[in-house]
């Protein structure tokens, strides 16, 4: 009973493993070239194909659980370090609290309800 527990926790980690690779990879693939060079971060093909084999580890070779934790360690780096950069050199900090204003903020400034 115990073992069938701990089998179903390492299935949902590994599930989570490859859903985050992948989502590293879409964002990876969605950044500009130039935004990795203005960011001095590593090229956009490098991290293609680390991002790329670390899903191709983790859906095909299952067993090989060195090669899963180093993948784990380059898609937490690229998600904490690169993505943040990338963001903040191509001006994505997105809107209202994150970029400074206040939640009521309009496109021209402070909404005040029609006052």
């Amino acid at each position: 009973m115990l073992m069938s527990g701990f089998g179903s926790i390492l299935a949902l980690l590994s599930l989570a493993m490859v859903v985050l690779a992948i989502v590293a990879l879409f964002f990876a693939a969605t950044a500009r070239e130039d935004a990795y060079r203005a960011a001095d971060k590593q090229t956009k093909m490098f991290w293609l194909i680390i991002l790329g084999l670390t899903v191709v580890v983790d859906l095909l070779i299952p067993g090989m659980m060195f090669l899963r934790i180093a993948g784990l360690v380059a898609t937490i780096v690229f998600m904490v370090d690169v993505r943040p950069a990338l963001k903040a050199v191509s001006g994505g900090g997105g809107g209202g609290r994150r970029s400074g204003g206040s939640s009521s903020d309009g496109p021209y400034g402070p909404y005040n309800g029609g006052r």
